[in-house]
């Protein structure tokens, strides 16, 4: 399954990501120290001394180290740990912040919130690659997070005393969730100031769709997520809008993160027209594949879209493909820039591991990774509601401005 529920552009509530629980900084160090010393094995010198890496040489370097430990080593040995601690620092190697292993419980957690309902604080985090820092996406509506006051764009650097960068997100993750009613210290950097928020855990629903009639003609549906049954979701939800009247259309990505490529290209196929193409994706061999609408045009009212800063990953596959292919506006401002798939491999012992394996390009083979997609009217918020999602009508100015476009068409 090709997802990128897991990422988390993209999210905490959907997320489980991955420490590195080999530092190779830190056991360079203590393998020079030994072997200043004068102590090491033999085997040790030749084994740093290799420069080219096998099967059989990484099988041989792990196999010196485990005889090293136990000859010398005086704490007690986990064997599960070992193997998972192992795994883990070799998919972190490749220094992707979207590829991680998953331990067996750690999957278990993530299949858990993929049916959407766990126990934590309702915020959807990434990390920002370029600050090294967990960045929130948004915090849901409602929720503790949301209730806190934590935003959008802020970054949270420490959580009950303990510090995390961007390379610790899942550590990061795993402390936030914990026994319901319990709270978390949360320490955020917002405008280059710390503060330090207090937010009492509970259990979260996913939503992936809200939706409401703005005035007599126009709706609104505010995609959350590209998670569960999303498209079901949206198609629901906007034939229940044209059941109360709705001739126009304002769909909302802002502060979306993600989620699962099919939901959004899914959507997109209720706008654009059959056979065209909704999304084009490279592989490593530089093979691409061309996704294209599948069915007859369902939704032939004037639409509009909002789209972000934290509008990444499935949400940008979804505006630019109804920016380039169905001549939908976009409002807002650029978008994050995630241009790259990542393909989730469940393994026979219940562990997992995720892979970036594909860039995706819009239709017109635009580049996104790292890049994101310009808005055709582009909008800033007032500073005091930067971050937020939970504008009041007439102070958003972004959803202001889609429906006086709207309302042109």
């Amino acid at each position: 399954m090709k997802s990128e529920k897991f990422e988390k552009i993209y999210k905490i509530v959907m997320l489980i990501i991955i420490t590195v629980a080999i530092t190779f900084f830190v056991t360079t160090i203590g393998i020079y120290n030994y072997i200043k010393s004068g102590k090491n094995p033999s085997y040790l010198t030749t084994v740093l001394g290799e420069e080219e890496a096998s099967t059989e040489y990484i099988a041989s370097v792990l196999q010196n180290f485990r005889d090293l430990i136990d000859k010398e080593y005086v704490g007690e040995i986990n064997e599960q740990d070992l193997l998972d601690g192992a795994i883990k620092g070799y998919i972190s190697g490749l220094n992707d912040p979207y590829s991680e292993y998953y331990t067996k419980e750690e999957m278990s957690s993530v299949m858990e919130e993929t049916e959407g309902e766990f126990i934590g604080i309702g915020v959807y985090i990434t990390t920002d690659i370029e600050e090294n820092k967990v960045v929130v996406v948004s915090a849901m509506k409602d929720y503790p997070a949301d209730k806190a006051g934590i935003k959008a764009g802020d970054y949270i650097v420490k959580v009950d005393g303990v510090e995390y960068t961007g390379e610790q997100i899942d550590e990061l993750t795993n402390s936030l969730k914990g026994e319901e009613n319990t709270t978390s210290k949360i320490e955020i950097l917002r405008d280059g100031e710390t503060q330090e928020i207090e937010v009492k855990r509970e259990k979260v629903k996913v939503s992936h769709i809200d939706a409401e009639m703005l005035d007599s003609e126009i709706g609104y549906i505010d995609i959350l997520s590209f998670d569960g049954d999303t498209a079901t979701e949206f198609e629901t939800k906007y034939n229940e809008l044209v059941n109360q009247g709705m001739k126009k259309l304002i769909i909302d990505v802002r502060n979306n993160g993600g989620g699962v490529v099919e939901e959004a290209l899914n959507i997109a196929d209720l706008m654009v027209g059959k056979d065209k193409i909704l999304l084009i994706t490279k592989n490593k061999n530089e093979e691409e594949e061309i996704r294209k609408a599948q069915k007859d045009k369902i939704i032939n009212i004037p639409v509009v879209i909002l789209a972000n800063e934290y509008s990444a990953s499935a949400s940008e596959i979804l505006v630019a493909a109804l920016k380039e292919q169905a001549g939908i506006k976009v409002i807002g401002k650029t978008t994050y820039g995630k241009g790259v798939i990542q393909t989730l491999h469940m393994l026979a012992d219940g562990s997992g591991v995720k892979l970036t394996t594909e860039e995706y390009y819009t239709p017109n083979r635009n580049k996104i990774n790292k890049i994101g997609i310009t808005p055709d009217i582009e909008v800033s918020l007032d500073e005091k509601y930067k971050g937020v999602t939970n504008i009041p009508i007439e102070d958003d100015l972004q959803l202001q401005m889609a429906i006086e476009e709207i309302k042109k068409e």
